[in-house]
């Protein structure tokens, strides 16, 4: 597991607000182009997202080990929206590694129940993304447009690579499970 990864886990509920506050400067005429190239540069080495069809989505889950779900972390901390809070899955050991200090917020489902809620993300149009710290998958998020950090960092402050496209990421994600 990425050093990172669970100190990102303890501190999760500070840190997006922090992302969000220092994207702010990216506007900024000055500064906001050396902001843009720090959150950037963060991005491809530290945490990322990557965002999924639904069909990778699934398959993803079917990779896992083993999956959880839990209140999706924007939404629960921003508030903008009624999605419904509980569409974040978990893989593997995310919930005791990567969420430690919330592992009683996250229950074991099945693939399936996984794959349901999933299904149900995508028709009330949320979108689907893998997210990563370091070389490491965690868990896929399915947020909107108005919650979402990596989407809202990418799309109002203009740091690009905080979500991508990776249409690689279902073979990453094997890859990392058999390591």
């Amino acid at each position: 597991m990425h050093h990172s990864l669970r100190l990102y886990g303890q501190h999760q509920h500070r840190l997006i607000h922090i992302y969000i506050s220092l994207a702010r400067l990216a506007r900024i005429p000055l500064i906001g182009g050396v902001v843009r190239w720090v959150a950037n540069t963060y991005a491809v080495h530290g945490h990322s997202g990557y965002s999924l069809t639904l069909s990778e989505a699934e398959q993803i889950v079917d990779i896992a080990k083993s999956v959880s779900l839990g209140p999706c972390s924007c939404r629960r901390e921003f508030h903008n929206c009624d999605q419904p809070v509980m569409s974040e899955i978990v893989l593997g050991n995310g919930s005791s590694e990567v969420y430690a200090t919330r592992a009683k917020e996250f229950h074991s489902i099945t693939k399936e129940e996984a794959k349901r809620v999933l299904r149900q993300a995508h028709d009330r149009r949320l979108t689907q993304s893998i997210m990563r710290c370091g070389d490491h998958f965690y868990a896929i998020c399915s947020c909107c447009s108005c919650c979402c950090v990596p989407m809202r960092l990418r799309h109002q402050f203009g740091i690009g690579l905080a979500l991508v496209r990776n249409t690689r990421v279902v073979q990453d994600f094997q890859h990392q499970q058999l390591s």
